[in-house]
């Protein structure tokens, strides 16, 4: 479970960026997540609320998930498509010449915050 250890950094980044910025408590903190980045959102949920309980900052702090769907480009036929549905061929002319567009993306989009 690799989403412990996702968790983890996502807190030592939330504490970084508090020291930098005068804050003293987390209200809610958003993850923008890819569908196919590989992380389980229902263990990733459960991993924070398991280890926000051991930091100060975060300890009340909501745990808000945006999926970013999965979205590949086919370099034969110009066209997008989901890349879930359809994998690594198109389905539109039946080309593995194909690229993830979207999808595989982690980040920390948003911090509700209070400063001193």
């Amino acid at each position: 479970m690799h989403e412990l250890g996702i968790v983890i950094h996502v807190i030592r980044t939330l504490e970084e960026t508090a020291e930098e910025n005068n804050i003293v408590r987390i209200g809610s903190v958003t993850l923008s997540i890819g569908e196919v980045s590989g992380v389980v959102k229902e263990q990733m949920e459960d991993c924070w609320d398991y280890f926000k309980r051991s930091k100060e900052l975060v300890k009340d702090a909501a745990l808000k998930l945006e999926m970013i769907p999965a979205v590949t480009f086919c370099t034969n036929c110009r066209q997008d498509y989901e890349t879930l549905r359809y994998g690594r061929t198109c389905p539109y002319c039946g080309s593995p010449e194909t690229y993830l567009v979207q999808g595989n993306e982690f980040s920390i989009k948003e911090i509700e915050a209070e400063t001193k």
